[in-house]
């Protein structure tokens, strides 16, 4: 089997998916996964599709991360390995969709308005 690459999104992040048959190592901007999300909830969050699955340890994935936060950049990298997954075997697809993994989460942060000093809030009123 070849390289199989998807795409991973969330807010601003953008997670580039490349994943191959290997011992399960998982690098981020060529550091380790566990290096560079800095808590367990974050390592739960990326691990999850590959533990419904379970593939953990059956392949090697490397992510290209970029914009966002860490939240919204394991969401993304989430995002991704799902599609990945699903394209590498489609059996996979009802056990993700099924936990909400292979949606798109399209909620981003509302710009900011003339006039305001923010997206909704306005400067205080004034009646003299």
């Amino acid at each position: 089997m070849e390289v199989v690459n998807a795409l991973g999104r969330r807010k601003t992040a953008v997670a580039r998916v490349y994943v191959k048959p290997g011992n399960g190592n998982i690098t981020v901007n060529k550091r380790d996964f566990k290096e560079y999300f800095p808590t367990q909830m974050l390592h739960y969050k990326v691990e999850q599709p590959l533990a419904l699955t379970d593939n953990l340890g059956k392949y090697d994935i490397k992510v290209n991360l970029d914009g966002g936060g860490f939240n919204g950049q394991a969401e993304a990298l989430s995002l991704g390995l799902s599609r990945a997954l699903c394209a590498i075997n489609p059996e996979f697809r009802p056990v993700l969709k099924a936990k909400g993994l292979l949606r798109r989460d399209p909620r981003m942060v509302e710009r900011k308005k003339p006039g305001r000093p923010k997206a909704r809030k306005r400067f205080q009123f004034s009646k003299r």
